[in-house]
């Protein structure tokens, strides 16, 4: 089959072998002579109209010609090369599912679509081996809706709305699917419907997250592999998050469309969650996208740290996330995000205990030190014995603990707290070596697993392609702790081993 179009219509046309039937060959041939003429001035017409409106349009728009299609009939888009990332259509795109403060019974969904999508909605059902689901009760949800634009200094205006709904009354342990559109039947502006699995309510039933430090800069080109991988490798994974700088310009529609390309149906079917890092900051403000596109808890001290200071229970773990960038520049959040740490921890009956923020207690690089940040919030880890600690910032890898002292013992009884700080996008520093270390990197982008069972933490730090590069597990019974290092083999990676302007 040929096909073919003139100016800004898109229509194909086929001529089939039944025109040389010979029995009517003579009549045909005839019939076309007479329609030529007429179909010669149609052609004309149109060919003159689609260069009057789109100057110097070669005649010929088929793939095959010598020519150039220089317009796309979309001249709004046309000063930008990946417009398909930054502007929104009819039909739902970053569609992403967040962690709520209640896991096993709630699910949060944020999505977004053009202005002339009004409504959005969320449609939900218990999965099923088959699509009798539809033939079941399907819920249907009407999400929150707000008209939203904004411009980037880099960028043109983004025009859009965004969608949220947050699902109660779950049931846990249990695999749903859902779909985001614009509530009307047989449409077009649905999404595809993704499974989901709601946490367990069940004590000492096993889960797992996979952490990420900074993806920040190349992320559709670079860090779309790591995200991509770390799912191939563990599919069964239960959440992801990411200890800030997901980007690296806080309100750059291109940048946040790379970030959810990157992790495409990913962050749909695995919820999230996230702590903000100073590049989702400017001048002390957060990203005017932030809160339209994630759905986080609003347990936080402050309403201008609600969904960036926050806390979740995950089965048998207490998850919180410290604004850093906030504790950092207002000295109000400091102390209200310190005091609120010490009433959820003194509060906290989880067995496991996880922070993750930005900045780093303990920094791979002695000029990176954030000794405010230390003084102020590590008594109260001590205090309340924090079990993880997870940050980013450092563009780097490293993993210990305080009292490791150098020593780089293979097993520690009564442990501490162990810090790691990691980076998994391709923006590189370099470290020193640091007393706290057990294991430390360069050059390297990782993503790390971790998987919580009644009494152990297993944690394993894998790169893109899947070697491992480092590794522990923390026993806790009877009040007490003994951590268990299994760092591999392999030699520590450093940036100077990879550029040859550092190996001079």
């Amino acid at each position: 089959m040929r096909g073919g179009s003139v100016g800004n219509y898109n229509e194909s046309y086929y001529i089939g072998p039944s025109i040389l039937n010979q029995n009517s060959l003579k009549s045909d041939i005839m019939g076309l002579l007479q329609v030529k003429h007429k179909l010669g001035v149609i052609l004309f017409v149109i060919i003159l109209g689609c260069k009057t409106k789109h100057e110097k349009i070669p005649r010929d728009h088929s793939l095959n010609s010598e020519h150039s299609h220089s317009h796309s009939h979309y001249p709004e888009h046309d000063a930008v090369a990946a417009h398909k990332l930054m502007f929104p259509s009819q039909v739902p795109d970053r569609v992403i599912a967040n962690l709520t403060a209640d896991p096993a019974h709630s699910l949060a969904v944020n999505w977004r679509t053009d202005r002339r999508i009004e409504a959005g909605f969320i449609e939900i059902a218990v999965a099923t081996d088959g699509p009798e689901f539809l033939l079941k009760d399907v819920r249907r949800i009407e999400a929150k809706s707000e008209i939203f634009e904004n411009q980037n200094r880099r960028e043109p205006l983004v025009k859009a709305i965004y969608h949220s709904a947050v699902v109660n009354s779950l049931q846990p342990k249990t695999t749903y699917v859902y779909r985001v559109g614009d509530g009307k039947e047989n449409s077009d502006g649905w999404s595809e419907w993704f499974q989901y699995t709601t946490a367990s309510d069940i004590s000492g039933d096993p889960f797992s997250f996979i952490y990420f430090g900074d993806a920040q800069n190349n992320v559709k080109s670079l860090w779309s592999r790591v995200i991509r991988n770390s799912y191939r490798k563990f599919p069964e994974v239960n959440f992801m998050l990411h200890a800030g700088d997901l980007i690296n310009d806080r309100d750059a529609n291109l940048e946040w469309g790379e970030w959810f390309y990157a992790g495409s149906f990913i962050h749909a079917t695995v919820p999230s969650m996230m702590t903000p890092g100073n590049h989702e900051y400017r001048d002390g403000v957060l990203s005017s996208l932030w809160r339209p596109q994630f759905t986080l808890p609003e347990n936080g001290p402050a309403d201008y740290l609600s969904e960036t200071c926050y806390a979740v229970d995950y089965q048998d773990m207490k998850l919180i996330s410290i604004d850093a960038e906030g504790f950092d520049e207002i000295m109000e959040s400091r102390e209200l995000q310190v005091q609120w740490l010490d009433s959820v921890l003194r509060t906290n009956t989880k067995k496991w205990t996880t922070i993750t923020m930005h900045y780093p207690i303990y920094s791979t690089a002695k000029g990176r030190d954030n000794k405010e940040l230390r003084e102020a919030l590590k008594p109260l880890i001590d205090k309340y014995k924090v079990d993880l600690v997870l940050q980013g910032h450092d563009h780097t890898y490293a993993r210990g603990y305080a009292d490791n002292e150098g020593k780089g013992l293979t097993l520690v009884d009564d442990a501490g707290t162990v810090y790691a700080v990691s980076v998994s996008g391709p923006k590189m520093y370099e470290s020193q070596d640091q007393d706290w270390m057990v294991q430390r990197g360069e050059y390297t982008q990782l993503f790390q697993i971790i998987t919580v069972t009644k009494d152990t933490i297993k944690y394993e730090a894998y790169t893109p392609i899947g070697n491992l590069y480092d590794a522990f597990d923390l026993i806790k019974k009877d009040g007490k702790k003994q951590l268990i290092n299994r760092v591999p083999s392999s030699p520590i990676r450093l940036k100077k081993d990879f550029l040859e302007e550092d190996k001079k």
